[in-house]
């Protein structure tokens, strides 16, 4: 039997969004906290990217659902941000194949850095909005481990056969 063919591999993509997760609330120090990467967002771009038929605006709602209630945000706050993020990948996932990893490293800061700008201003209109430019720091350190992330999940597809 060839691996991840039971479940028709929704398992794998299950568990990366499980890790993503762990990685997304994983305590670090306030200035670590600044640099997190958004790795939910990593991973639903990459299976939004991949996997367009199984991967979309149903499983961002309820990765985002899931994120407000591990953060403790605005219920919905996530769930829009993480929303409009898969939609754009979604529109952009043909090109962002033929890409080369900068320019798709370039498009995921530009996804991720919408998704930062969502999530502060309903931060700010709740008035906990971050006073400076440094929340959208995490689309900086997003873009650049984008490569690595892309690579660990494609291996992960190509070896469980998930299509």
């Amino acid at each position: 039997m060839v691996p991840g063919e039971g479940a028709s591999g929704y398992w794998v993509i299950l568990a990366s969004f499980f890790v993503a997760c762990v990685l997304a609330v994983l305590p670090l120090g306030p200035w670590l906290a600044w640099l997190r990467p958004e790795w939910l967002l990593l991973v639903l771009t990459y299976w939004v990217i991949a996997l367009p038929h199984r991967v979309g605006l149903v499983t961002a709602a309820l990765a985002g659902l899931l994120m407000d209630v591990l953060e403790g945000a605005v219920l919905g706050q996530n769930v829009l941000a993480l929303s409009l993020a898969a939609l754009l990948a979604r529109l952009l996932y043909q090109r962002m194949r033929v890409f080369s990893l900068a320019q798709q490293a370039l498009t995921v800061f530009l996804i991720v850095g919408l998704h930062q700008l969502v999530c502060q201003w309903i931060q700010n209109l709740e008035g906990a909005g971050a006073r400076s430019f440094l929340f959208l720091l995490p689309a900086v350190t997003s873009a650049l481990l984008w490569p690595v992330v892309r690579l660990v999940l494609r291996a992960a597809r190509r070896y469980y056969y998930v299509h």
